[in-house]
């Protein structure tokens, strides 16, 4: 069975290509390898980023395979075959320790948009559509979507996504808050990849706070929230990287952040 998910990392920055194309389409296989991919990933001291695109250019995941749905469907026990690990997995992503880009060089539909805003930061090509797609198969997203998008933009949009199952522009999703930046054709990648540069020359300790911060923000009530974030901020500020900042910005000279 070939790699269904690779990884390369150079300077800090993993770049993960799911790597079933034309369509990236997501198998039991492919979910398994992610799992492993991201455990892998999050254990590594010396990985500061980490970069999501689909193989070839056509897709960035258009979701699930269909045809293993018939199997699913015959026993009735799609939950305990696929969706529950499915979701298990998807959430590691969303809580990934470190930063997270999804750079959509091609489709996102269905699963592949639910994996895609688990990432922090959503990069796309100006020529890609955005989709929700599940209610056309009598179904509706079940690996996070309703949270994760409708967190993003809202639930009267999530609504439209999901109850009409149409796809959207790329330049639709950016307005509505979905995506982060628009790319021109082509240059998803390249341009993911150099945000994600560029947040490799934060310090990642402080980064790794704030995006923690962020998400629980979601979770707890807020006088249970701002004492996380009191919490967060003794550690970050108790950091080498910490401690750095505040002698260079009296130095004024910028920062060299190590990490730690």
């Amino acid at each position: 069975m070939s790699d269904q998910v690779i990884i390369e990392i150079n300077d800090g920055v993993a770049l993960l290509t799911l790597n079933n194309p034309p369509l990236n389409l997501a198998t039991l296989a492919s979910t398994r390898q992610l799992n492993a991919a991201l455990d892998e990933l999050a254990a590594d001291p010396q990985l500061l980023v980490l970069v999501v695109r689909g193989g070839g250019e056509r897709a960035f995941s258009a979701g699930s395979d269909i045809s293993e749905f018939p199997d699913y469907l015959a026993d009735g026990n799609v939950v305990e075959k696929k969706l529950r690990y499915e979701n298990e997995t998807l959430v590691k992503l969303d809580n990934f320790p470190k930063p997270t880009i999804a750079a959509l060089n091609g489709l996102a539909y269905g699963g592949g948009l639910e994996l895609a805003v688990c990432c922090d930061l959503i990069v796309a090509d100006e020529t890609v559509k955005l989709s929700l797609p599940e209610i056309k198969l009598g179904v509706f997203p079940g690996s996070g979507g309703t949270l994760r998008v409708t967190r993003r933009i809202g639930s009267a949009r999530a609504k439209e996504m999901m109850f009409l199952g149409e796809p959207i522009s790329a330049a639709q999703a950016l307005d509505w808050g979905l995506i982060n930046r628009l790319a021109a054709k082509g240059r998803a990648v390249e341009v993911a990849m150099a945000l994600a540069g560029e947040l490799s020359q934060r310090p990642n300790i402080a980064l790794q706070a704030c995006k923690k911060a962020i998400h629980q923000s979601f979770e707890l009530a807020d006088d249970a929230a701002i004492e996380q974030v009191l919490s967060l901020m003794e550690k970050t500020f108790a950091s080498d990287d910490g401690r750095e900042g505040v002698r260079a910005f009296f130095a004024k000279e910028d920062p060299k952040f190590r990490h730690s």
